[in-house]
């Protein structure tokens, strides 16, 4: 009765070293994935995850991860050389590009919009014009019922209950994006909040880290009033205000005045684009961009990162819409990707 019992060892153990050969290859394959770790701004994080995914599937060689930690850290983090790219809202100016020994590219990805979001239940479709919104992240306007807010939405219940904002407690291209926006319409704010990714808030705002965060504290507290990214305000079911433009209309965010917004954007050689107060459409749009070095440490890195900028600026922007972010122009794309393919190296 012994020798079935060695047969089928003999069997299984021949039958588990054919299995070893045939995937071989593969556990190889995926041994040696090339690694691309990457973070930053928040804005873009639903696409990146969703880009991260598809391109995977497409690319099993290469690994790639993105952390959403805000504009601010993802631009340090860069200067330091402690990912293979970076993610910001806000463009890199000259002197943070020259501390960037390896060199950066600034490639942009997609447009999108800043949703203004609040929480007043019975509220719905609350106006906000051009004076008026940066008045009150400004501290001037501090209850809902001030009549400059009344004026502008006539018949709303609109309670006499404080006024509060909520602002990122990070670095933020999105504050970036809102900030440079509200100084566009207003000298006054302009002069004593101004544009930046960590602006100075008077007061004592409520604080959220990230898109998330903000959205969190504005779903959680009612009364308040923030600014993120439109698709989070979108999955999270935020109530939204219409927002004043430049013709006096007062709209919603959505991808196709957006997409108006962002139309006659001319991108320079450095594809670097500030929207502060666009001619049409929804008033509060920016870009996102990715910063790839010029030199990594290895030719597999640097041939991973332009497969990678090559997928995004081609089949990733048929996923833009989709996740209520807009794409950026074919001309454009392929500019940029030629860039990438010609100045980045090992």
């Amino acid at each position: 009765m012994a020798f079935p019992a060695i047969a089928f060892r003999r069997a299984v153990t021949a039958s588990a070293v054919t299995a070893a050969i045939a995937l071989g290859p593969l556990l190889t394959a995926i041994a040696q994935a090339v690694p691309l770790t990457g973070a930053g701004a928040t804005f873009p994080v639903p696409l990146y995850e969703r880009y991260i995914a598809e391109f995977k599937k497409a690319n099993p060689d290469i690994d790639v991860s993105y952390q959403g930690v805000g504009s601010g850290a993802g631009i340090r983090q860069v200067i330091a050389g402690t990912v293979d790219f970076g993610g910001s809202d806000a463009a890199m100016t000259d002197a943070e590009i020259e501390k960037v020994k390896q060199g950066v590219i600034l490639v942009p990805t997609a447009g999108g919009a800043v949703a203004v979001v609040y929480n007043l239940p019975f509220v719905p479709n609350l106006k906000l014009s051009r004076d008026v919104l940066p008045d009150i992240f400004a501290g001037k306007i501090k209850k809902w019922n001030d009549p400059r807010i009344a004026k502008i939405n006539p018949g709303a219940k609109l309670p006499d209950s404080e006024i509060k904002p909520v602002v990122r407690a990070d670095g933020s291209g999105t504050s970036f994006i809102f900030t440079n926006h509200l100084s566009a319409v207003s000298p006054s704010f302009k002069s004593e909040v101004g544009v930046g990714t960590a602006p100075k808030w008077p007061g004592s705002p409520l604080k959220g880290k990230g898109n998330p965060g903000v959205a969190k504290e504005v779903s959680n507290a009612e009364g308040t009033i923030g600014y993120v990214e439109y698709a989070y305000a979108k999955q999270n079911k935020i109530q939204t205000a219409l927002v004043e433009n430049k013709k006096g209309q007062f709209l919603p965010p959505s991808i196709r005045d957006t997409n108006k917004a962002l139309s006659t954007v001319q991108f320079p050689e450095n594809n670097r684009v500030f929207v502060g107060d666009p001619n049409d459409g929804y008033p509060i749009a920016g870009l996102t961009w990715l910063m790839v070095y010029k030199q990594y440490d290895s030719p597999e890195k640097a041939a991973a990162i332009k497969k990678f900028v090559n997928w995004v600026l081609n089949d990733g922007q048929n996923l833009n819409a989709s996740l209520d972010y807009v794409r950026i122009p074919a001309k454009d794309a392929k500019r940029i990707v030629s860039d990438v393919n010609a100045n980045v190296k090992p």
